[in-house]
């Protein structure tokens, strides 16, 4: 379901890009329609409401910006170049997990971890150098949603609370959502008073455009918490590796549906970088096991 759910989310946003390229203002939209789902959610009590306070609104602050700032910039670099592409990029998520890690937490990183990241700069290196649809926006945005969700990942940990991930997830959703509506208004507002939402309209007809809308977010929603649920339910190892094959299989349906061309050093690359995060995850994951297995001995 979680694979399903975020092959379809990519594929309608990229659909949506192409006739209405406001990135600032669809994730907002993103954010909005998974924000009344979880109000909707909680007013039947599926799940209970859990109690919010003023230390625990703390904690998770850091952490719904780093998700609003990430959430956004992976939106613009979606807008700007292919899908197949921005997800190569975003396959070097752990070379800045690894990093922040190690110079940041003063968590030390044994080498063959290092050495597993290797391919996976080369890849994304090689697939870069001669990916048809690049441009720098839709490069650096992709860099910096990868930076931003590794502070993510780093400010989760010192966040971690008896909070079920469903009431997290909804908490952290409401915050990026009142965080990412004033660039959004800033940004792009004035462009869509004047002609964004009319041009949308004429191309699709308003009905089109407001369903795509909702369902865009309500597949972004809902593939987030599926896996911030199967996170709970898997070991490590077994959630990197569905990661990895995640990754695979949008990149796959990508370009399938969109019929992108892409030159044979970008395909070598992205299989290489893909291999890369499949190694590291599996190093990564043992680690943790060997790690949890000690404890409890």
């Amino acid at each position: 379901m979680w694979y399903f759910l975020n092959v379809i989310f990519n594929i309608l946003n990229k659909k949506i890009y192409n006739y209405f390229p406001y990135p600032y203002f669809v994730s907002v939209v993103h954010l909005f329609v998974g924000v009344v789902y979880c109000l909707v959610s909680w007013a039947v009590g599926l799940p209970k409401r859990a109690p919010m306070d003023s230390n625990l609104l703390k904690l998770l602050f850091p952490v719904a910006v780093c998700h609003a700032l990430g959430h956004v910039t992976s939106n613009v670099s979606f807008a700007a170049v292919a899908v197949s592409f921005t997800h190569t990029i975003k396959a070097l998520e752990p070379f800045f997990n690894a990093a922040a890690s190690q110079f940041i937490l003063g968590q030390s990183i044994p080498l063959n971890l290092w050495l597993s990241l290797a391919p996976v700069v080369l890849g994304v290196s090689m697939a870069s150098l001669t990916e048809l649809s690049f441009n720098w926006v839709g490069f650096i945005s992709a860099m910096i949603s990868n930076i931003s969700f590794t502070y993510r990942s780093i400010y989760s940990k010192k966040a971690m609370t008896d909070m079920d991930s469903t009431n997290l997830y909804a908490y952290i959703s409401i915050i990026a959502l009142f965080v990412c509506i004033p660039p959004a208004i800033i940004l792009e507002g004035p462009k869509l008073m004047k002609h964004g939402f009319g041009d949308a309209i004429t191309k699709v007809g308003l009905t089109k455009f407001i369903t795509d809308l909702f369902w865009v977010g309500m597949f972004y929603h809902l593939y987030n918490q599926l896996a911030t649920n199967t996170l709970e339910r898997v070991a490590p190892l077994t959630h990197a590796v569905g990661n990895v094959l995640k990754r695979v299989f949008v990149i796959g349906f990508s370009i399938i549906v969109f019929g992108n061309k892409i030159s044979t050093q970008t395909g070598i690359g992205t299989v290489i970088a893909i291999a890369g995060v499949a190694i590291y995850s599996y190093i990564k994951a043992k680690m943790e096991e060997e790690k949890r297995q000690a404890k409890a001995a």
